[in-house]
C-alpha cells in the first residue's frame, strides 16, 4: 500500500518565480525516483491524449514532386 503524502500548496499574493522554483525543487526532492518516473509517465500520457483530441497526433504526409 503506497504511503500517503502530506499535501503542500504554495499560496502567493503576487507572482514570485524564485519562490515557485524553490517550492517545486523541494517537492521533487521529496519524491522517490520511482515516483518521479511515474509522474513523468502520467504527464506524457496526458499530453498524448490531449494532442490526439485536437488532431495533431499524425505527422503530415510527405509531398513529392513528380
Amino acid at each position: 500500500m503506497p504511503k500517503k503524502r502530506k499535501t503542500h500548496i504554495l499560496i502567493l499574493d503576487e507572482d514570485d518565480p524564485q519562490r515557485e522554483l524553490e517550492f517545486e525543487i523541494r517537492f521533487q526532492l521529496s519524491l522517490t525516483e520511482e515516483e518521479r518516473y511515474d509522474a513523468m509517465d502520467r504527464l506524457i500520457k496526458d499530453w498524448q491524449e490531449l494532442v490526439a483530441q485536437h488532431g495533431y497526433s499524425k505527422t503530415p504526409p510527405i509531398a513529392t514532386r513528380t
